[in-house]
């Protein structure tokens, strides 16, 4: 077997490979978010690869050996190929995860009756369009408007402006102080993945691009959220944090990025609600534009 397929640590220098190719192959998924693959690399061990014209991710999942793949479409039958060589080399099956709906048919027909398809709702991305969450205008968003409103009747005073490094020691303050307020016993190993993962971005934030949003009220912080591109028209929000005491802090850090982002991102993926139920009711009180269907796919 050749060997052309060379791994690395991901790294905020591999963002460009990653940006090149999610435009091309309608890359919209939280998973092939930069900021995301370093951030929880630790966690799951990622990797990344160029290929020809494919970007390959491969990681750790449940103690299982897992790829996410950019395809170049017009050459996938190689790429597939070429990962089955590595799996059998490494006894064992090729398992693809993040795959979207469109795809299923392609690997199908180049790969009749070779793979198995899962679906996970709890993995599904919530995808909104900018300028909804921005303006938050129609009847639907009503109710969020009125907890935009109260907070800024509430709270006069607040101020909102763009996340800098100035900011960064009160956000990892406000993290831990989220991090006990809403664990039910100790900090768990999903948590702690989390904060280091937050801390890790907040390290590399100008290699990464990052853009985000903080809310201070009578100088304290009550809310900040952040994120990365995935392409030129979609933006990925990676965590929002808000101290639950302010009402409708959530709300408006939402709305006041939103309104913050340039134009051009006309989508928002705001990720996974991870199955649990208070996340899956808030992220679907805003009115997804798109729920997308992430598939894993496994070699039979």
């Amino acid at each position: 077997m050749p060997n052309d397929l060379l791994f690395s640590p991901a790294a905020p220098h591999h963002k460009e490979w990653l940006r090149q190719r999610a435009l091309p192959c309608g890359g919209k998924n939280c998973d092939i978010s930069i900021m995301n693959l370093c951030g929880w690399q630790f966690r799951y061990h990622t990797e990344i690869a160029l290929w020809k014209n494919h970007v390959f991710v491969r990681f750790l999942s449940s103690g299982q050996r897992a790829y996410i793949v950019m395809f170049d479409k017009n050459d996938i039958r190689n790429a597939v190929e070429r990962l089955l060589e590595e799996c059998k080399a490494n006894d064992e099956p090729l398992r693809l995860m993040g795959v979207c709906e469109d795809m299923l048919p392609i690997l199908e027909t180049e790969f009749p009756h070779r793979f198995a398809y899962d679906y996970d709702r709890d993995y599904c991305d919530y995808i909104y369009r900018r300028e909804a969450l921005a303006t938050l205008a129609g009847k639907k968003l009503q109710p969020k408007r009125n907890f935009v409103n109260r907070f800024i009747k509430n709270y006069p005073d607040y101020d909102y402006h763009a996340l800098t490094h100035d900011d960064i020691p009160a956000c990892l303050a406000l993290d831990d102080q989220w991090t006990h307020r809403n664990a039910s016993d100790a900090v768990n190993e999903d948590e702690l993945a989390e904060r280091q993962a937050i801390s890790y971005v907040f390290h590399h934030w100008d290699e990464l691009d990052g853009r985000g949003g903080v809310l201070y009220v009578n100088r304290q912080l009550v809310a900040f959220t952040y994120g990365a591109p995935i392409n030129e028209q979609v933006f990925d929000v990676c965590v929002e944090k808000a101290n639950p005491f302010y009402e409708g802090a959530y709300a408006m850090i939402n709305k006041s990025f939103a309104a913050s982002l340039p134009e051009h991102y006309e989508l928002l993926n705001r990720e996974e609600d991870m199955g649990l139920e208070g996340l899956r009711k808030a992220k679907l009180s805003y009115h997804p534009e798109i729920l997308l269907k992430k598939y894993i796919v496994t070699e039979k």
